[in-house]
């Protein structure tokens, strides 16, 4: 799942707007909301605070790992990763149906 993917899913799952995020950061909701649709691209800092935000990390899991990652997220059922799975998901939108 794409990175800004997994931001927007997490501010669902954590139900936080944009516009509370934006607060949060210190951005303007329009800018934020830019960066996180992949119009403009976003800095490392206001990635950082998102993930601040979100009470989250990032990591950079090696592809020969990443099955593995995903089933362990999936079995503990946190986190974007488990509506990826869900038959509600699709996957072309990156949306809950």
């Amino acid at each position: 799942m794409p990175f800004l993917v997994q931001i927007r899913a997490l501010m669902r799952e954590r139900r936080l707007g944009l516009t509370v995020m934006a607060e949060r950061l210190g951005v303007a909701h329009q800018n934020l909301g830019a960066s996180l649709s992949g119009r403009h691209d976003a800095r490392s800092s206001t990635l950082d605070g998102a993930a601040d935000a979100l009470d989250a990390e990032w990591v950079l899991v090696p592809r020969e790992s990443l099955a593995e990652i995903r089933g362990v997220l999936a079995s503990k059922r946190v986190g974007p990763l488990v509506r990826e799975q869900s038959p509600a998901f699709s996957r072309s939108s990156g949306r809950t149906l």
